[in-house]
């Protein structure tokens, strides 16, 4: 074996247990507490100012504001629509109950040739900062979204945001 090689071996050695502490590290400081829990046992409430009004929301893990992993379930009524809007992160939705009608473009299109229903175990993955929309049919639909935090909406058009509703005073 010649010294060269006994140093390169010595230095790839020494590289992979450093890389392998750094991972372990990094594992522990995203781990979370466990979460075992049945859809039944959900704690909904209204979901976010960032979607439109009737979606309800249940935290599964991690907080969604932050830049760390989160789950989430979100239930949608029927004919419930989300204008075409992106993320700055990637964002993975499974669909749990019902159908959720997904398509990819600047504006919602219930004909686009492109738009794909998703049915209970369906799995789709928005790609961070690629413009797309969503909208049930006639029965309502909860998926579960996850992915890393934090979560924002940014509206294509954005008249379509619900946070820029204008609010009319009672008379």
């Amino acid at each position: 074996m010649t010294k060269q090689f006994r140093m390169n071996s010595v230095w790839a050695c020494g590289m992979t247990a450093a890389l392998a502490a750094g991972s372990i590290g990094v594992m522990r400081a995203q781990t979370m507490t466990s979460v075992v829990e049945n859809a039944s046992e959900a704690k909904w409430g209204p979901a976010p100012p960032m979607l439109p009004a009737g979606a309800q929301i249940a935290v599964l893990s991690g907080d969604p504001g932050k830049a760390a992993p989160y789950a989430v379930r979100l239930k949608f009524p029927a004919n419930y629509a989300v204008p075409a809007h992106s993320h700055p992160t990637d964002e993975h939705v499974v669909v749990v109950s019902g159908t959720l009608t997904l398509g990819m473009g600047d504006k919602l299109s219930k004909t686009a040739s492109g738009n794909k229903a998703l049915g209970v175990g369906g799995f789709a993955i928005a790609a961070a900062n690629m413009n797309h929309y969503a909208y049930t049919g006639s029965a309502a639909t909860t998926i579960v979204l996850y992915g890393t935090g934090p979560v924002e909406f940014k509206y294509v058009n954005p008249s379509d945001d619900p946070r820029n509703a204008k609010t009319t005073a009672p008379k």
